[in-house]
């Protein structure tokens, strides 16, 4: 990935880096694209001025990074997407207008399907159907989910709190079932910032899930606290999977783990090429 790219929103070049697992947006370029302001630096100061929540809000998220200019690399204000959609509802600009819509109507989205879940659900399985996944595959990834959901649902419970716990808890299985953490599998399949559950083929899933919910029963069975005992569980269910992947290779004279992605070739259409 470039570490510097554009975005083009209404016609108006977005400028953006990559920082902490995610974009981040030069916050003038955002005024630029939404007001008739000649100095948008000094907008973003009016409005960090007269915002008495800007501190609390997505200032807090804004930060100085790299981002090259016509006079080389400058350290520049920046949001991430979160903060990028504050910054978008606080500029009073009719050109601003589309876009809280939007949000307005996202957000409603979100509150119907916290209380009926199921539509959260349905809407995750159009987003999938619409990029080419097959009705087989997304059942599989949907059921994923459930059973991650659940694992970290217990760790919360028993202790686990920081996203770096998580991370490593999750390595600890990745590993421990395929032989390489979450960022080792994504450097195998030549993949970046996407989501790697999102190119991993059938089987793939099937050990992962066998992993992680084999790890979430042993947890419960014997009622691991804290970060270092469920640490011990991960691994533990981790290499019971692992062990079913080594049988099964064995059994088909073939590895489990795929070097494939779906980045230039949908799920649907790579399945049907390998039936040719």
């Amino acid at each position: 990935m470039e570490n510097n790219a554009l975005v083009v929103f209404q016609d108006k070049k977005i400028r953006r880096t990559w920082f902490n697992d995610e974009w981040w947006f030069v916050a003038i370029d955002i005024i630029e694209a939404l007001t008739d302001s000649k100095n948008p630096k000094g907008y973003l100061k009016d409005m960090r001025r007269r915002d008495e929540s800007f501190e609390q809000g997505w200032g807090q998220i804004a930060t100085a990074l790299k981002i090259d200019t016509a006079g080389g690399t400058q350290n520049i204000n920046c949001v991430s997407t979160k903060g990028a959609f504050r910054l978008i509802q606080s500029i009073p600009s009719i050109k601003a207008e589309p876009f809280k819509r939007w949000l307005a109507q996202v957000g409603y989205e979100r509150v119907k399907e916290i209380e009926n879940p199921e539509l959260a659900q349905k809407r995750m399985k159009e987003i999938y159907k619409s990029k080419g996944y097959s009705e087989d595959w997304i059942e599989k990834r949907v059921r994923g989910i459930a059973v991650r959901d659940e694992l970290t649902d217990e760790w919360d419970k028993r202790g686990v709190k920081t996203d770096k716990e998580y991370s490593i808890l999750t390595a600890e299985i990745s590993k421990a079932t395929f032989g390489m953490t979450p960022n080792e599998y994504k450097e195998f399949k030549g993949l970046k910032d996407e989501n790697l559950r999102d190119h991993m083929n059938d089987l793939e899933l099937i050990f992962t899930m066998l992993g992680e919910r084999v790890s979430t029963e042993i947890t419960k069975k014997e009622d691991a606290q804290g970060f270092h005992e469920c640490e011990d569980t991960a691994k533990r269910g981790g290499r019971i999977a692992g062990n079913a992947r080594k049988e099964t290779e064995k059994e088909l004279g073939s590895p489990i783990t795929s070097s494939e992605n779906y980045l230039f070739e949908t799920e649907k259409k790579k399945k049907i090429e390998k039936k040719k």
